[in-house]
């Protein structure tokens, strides 16, 4: 597996993919709610297990460190992916000297926010 920072214009199909398969198909939100004003704003991270997108995440470092959009494809949930990707989305908030982070996520997503300090 291979977590890389993405460009959202450049990897669009790649973060489309992941997250309308997750999002949109798996847990049924509105399409017109997935895509908002704020990703081409934000730092966004992928996850491939070879050429194949498995995971992304975004971080809206604009709107005081808000993590957002975190993702895995259910063939590859309790590998590590959710987690690889919330420490490159951590290393990119140090990078950009942002101290504080914060999501706002379902409730059955809490535990594993938790596990990282949340």
């Amino acid at each position: 597996m291979l977590v890389r920072d993405a460009d959202f214009a450049a990897d669009f199909a790649s973060i489309r993919h992941v997250r309308e398969t997750v999002f949109i198909d798996e847990q049924r939100v509105p399409r017109e709610l997935e895509f908002d004003e704020r990703d081409p704003l934000c730092r966004h991270v992928l996850a491939f297990d070879g050429d194949a997108p498995v995971g992304t995440g975004r971080l809206d470092l604009k709107y005081g460190g808000k993590v957002g959009r975190v993702a895995v494809v259910a063939t590859h949930r309790r590998a590590g992916v959710g987690a690889a990707l919330m420490q490159r989305l951590h290393e990119i908030a140090r990078e950009q000297r942002q101290s504080h982070l914060w999501c706002h996520a379902q409730l059955t997503a809490a535990p594993f926010y938790e596990r990282l300090g949340y």
